[in-house]
């Protein structure tokens, strides 16, 4: 039974300020009392729709740095929009301290509701608690680096040029990608001490000066066994993954706000890093957070009737899967994916099946739903999440099996398993190899460097499963390498064995050289 109309928390779709504050606090009351979340300080925004189109551009920051891909892509979005082909999302939330959430001046005021117990609620426990936000993002610093990199660069347009600083910020986010430490040998940054050491880098940058170009040959009187390829690896500190890195210390012929420009997008692709790595997870648990916040606030009558159906209906969009015949199936949805595992999870934890305490014994019957799911939010990411928590039942009911298309196979596409024991764990092993970043992110490393010829930096590509660069892709990237470096670049791919099936060569641009020269 719901409760009377004047103890609801908004009537109708109309909302302000205090109808905010009370929404707040009362999905506050639901995720901290009853479900246990442990959340950062929230910071709740309205922005309009014409300000989330711009949110879209600039992935999501609100401090960010200008760049002529941003633009491109708010015309992409807001053409989409204005036909009518494209929604909006509803929120965006930024992962710092305190927790930032975007929610449009459109929503009405359920929908609201939905977004701050998604976003403010959901998404924030996650990110304050996941071992791998955690160790790789700083949510105190983010966004006073973020403000900082965003005068930066203004600065560097305006002193150095538009059209050089655009060039280094095409390379470097061409590089992105690997610009990461995928390892956690390497101790997270503090932003906010990044900042202040950016600053004595500045002060001090005109006589700053790269030993390690002193072991380069001057002539003849140099011994090469001065320069053997273990000194010259032992110097770089090769092999190095991480790309930008690597260029940001060794790259010979950049100037020192380039190198400043490099370390800019590095730590921002690390900020966004453990994003890639737990989208099923982030969704299905911000998604089952509002879920069980929405139903409460409907049982104790904060909401009414109407109110919760404009919610199921926004949450049902949210959760569709479609089937793999359908024209708009693009592969799983990771809302519809993680929700069904959470809910999953919640069903052998408090309603087990004969099945379900064979296959998770160890939770099975615990009786402690949200324990077990706040240890899992915390400790776990999509590849082991989907490798250990993914239950016949489920796959059952998403109609989940597993085609193999082997090329050297004459009868072409074949079922590779089936609904038994044996194909449920080929499945979900198939599946969660889909989400581990070691299978589906190329491993490039820059493995040597001939300081001794002609200074060629040679990276090594370490094909798994037979799968090669992809041409196009593989030449732009890499001219941008080459254009960084000043010298040339040799990318050579090659299978476990050591075997070179193939080799990339670029060339640096000369006008790019030319803008890295003072």
């Amino acid at each position: 039974m719901t409760g009377a109309a004047d103890e609801r928390l908004y009537q109708g779709a109309d909302w302000n300020f205090q109808t905010i504050q009370r929404i707040h606090d009362a999905c506050e009351r639901v995720a901290l009392g009853e479900l246990g979340l442990t959340i950062y300080p929230n910071q709740i925004e309205m922005i309009t729709a014409e300000q989330m189109l711009d949110a879209y551009s600039s992935v999501g920051m609100p401090l960010f740095y200008k760049h002529w891909s941003f633009g491109k892509h708010f015309a992409h979005h807001e053409a989409f929009y204005r036909k009518g082909v494209k929604g909006l999302a509803y929120e965006i939330v930024i992962n710092s301290s305190p927790c930032i959430s975007y929610l449009m001046e459109e929503n009405t005021a359920t929908m609201q509701a939905l977004v701050i117990a998604h976003a403010a609620f959901g998404h924030n426990h996650f990110f304050k608690n996941n071992y791998l936000f955690k160790l790789w993002t700083d949510a105190e610093g983010i966004l006073d680096y973020l403000n900082f990199a965003k005068g930066y660069i203004a600065r560097c347009e305006q002193r150095y040029g538009e059209i050089a600083v655009e060039r280094t910020l095409d390379a470097a986010h061409a590089l992105m990608s690997h610009g990461v430490h995928r390892h956690p040998g390497k101790k997270k940054t503090d932003l906010r001490e990044e900042e202040q050491r950016a600053r004595g880098r500045r002060e001090h940058e005109d006589s700053v000066f790269n030993d390690l170009w002193r072991t380069v040959p001057a002539g003849p009187s140099k011994s090469a066994s001065e320069l053997s390829q273990e000194r010259r690896r032992a110097l770089l500190g090769l092999p190095q993954e991480n790309i930008l890195y690597f260029l940001e210390k060794s790259a010979p012929r950049l100037r020192p706000w380039q190198r400043e420009i490099l370390r800019i997008v590095r730590h921002v692709a690390q900020y966004f890093y453990p994003q890639g790595q737990t989208k099923v997870m982030n969704e299905g648990a911000a998604t089952y957070v509002h879920y069980r916040i929405m139903t409460r606030l409907h049982e104790d009558g904060a909401i009414g009737d109407g109110d919760f159906l404009e919610f199921l209906r926004s949450h049902t969009n949210v959760v569709f899967q479609p089937d793999f015949d359908d024209p708009r199936f693009s592969g799983f949805n990771p809302y519809a994916l993680g929700f069904g595992m959470m809910q999953d999870i919640e069903r052998i934890v408090t309603r087990p099946e004969d099945e379900d305490r064979e296959w998770f014994p160890q939770i099975a019957g615990a009786n402690d739903a949200m324990g077990v799911l706040r240890d899992i939010w915390e400790n776990y990411r999509d590849e082991s999440f989907i490798s250990q928590f993914l239950s016949p039942r489920l796959m059952r009911r998403m109609r989940m099996f597993h085609l193999c298309d082997d090329p050297d196979n004459a009868d072409g596409v074949r079922v590779a398993a089936i609904h038994d024991e044996r194909g449920y764990r080929r499945i979900r092993r198939q599946l969660a190899r889909l989400y581990d970043v070691g299978w589906i992110d190329p491993n490039v490393e820059v493995v040597d460097v001939d300081l001794e010829g002609d200074r060629r930096l040679i990276l090594r590509h370490t094909v798994v499963n037979g799968g090669l660069l992809e041409e196009t892709d593989a030449r732009r990237v890499l001219q941008h390498l080459a254009d960084l470096w000043s010298y040339d670049v040799l990318l050579e791919e090659a299978d476990a064995s050591g075997a070179i099936l193939k080799r990339h060569v670029a060339s640096p641009r000369h006008a790019a050289v030319a803008l890295q020269i003072d």
